[in-house]
C-alpha cells in the first residue's frame, strides 16, 4: 500500500477517536422505534420529531437517544433536554434513591 494513504488513514483512525473535532449542524435521520418509523431532524440547534409525543412536549425518546449516542458532536443548544437526567440503566419513570 502507498504511504500516503497508509497516513491518512492513520489520520482518518485519530479523527474518529477525537469526537470532539466535529459538530453536526444539520442532520435527518429515520428512527425505528417500537411501534413505528419516525423521521428525526436537527436543524440550527432546533430538532424535530414526527412522533406524537414530540408534538406536545418538543422532545422524545428518539431525540433523547440521538442526543445520547451524538453527545458532544452536536451543538451545545442541541445537547440540552427539558428532562432532568435518568441514571444509566434506569426505566422511564424510576427515579435514583437517595
Amino acid at each position: 500500500m502507498h504511504s500516503s494513504v497508509i497516513g491518512k488513514i492513520e489520520k482518518a483512525n485519530r479523527y474518529a477517536r477525537e469526537t470532539d473535532r466535529i459538530t453536526f449542524d444539520r442532520l435527518s435521520l429515520t428512527f425505528r422505534g417500537d411501534n413505528d418509523t419516525h423521521r428525526v431532524s436537527l436543524d440550527a440547534d432546533a430538532w424535530q420529531c414526527n412522533c406524537h409525543y414530540f408534538e406536545s412536549w418538543k422532545t422524545c425518546a428518539h431525540v433523547l437517544a440521538i442526543q445520547k449516542i451524538m453527545g458532544q458532536m452536536l451543538p451545545e443548544a442541541a445537547q440540552t433536554s427539558p428532562f432532568p437526567a435518568a441514571p444509566e440503566g434506569a426505566a422511564v419513570g424510576e427515579t435514583a434513591s437517595a
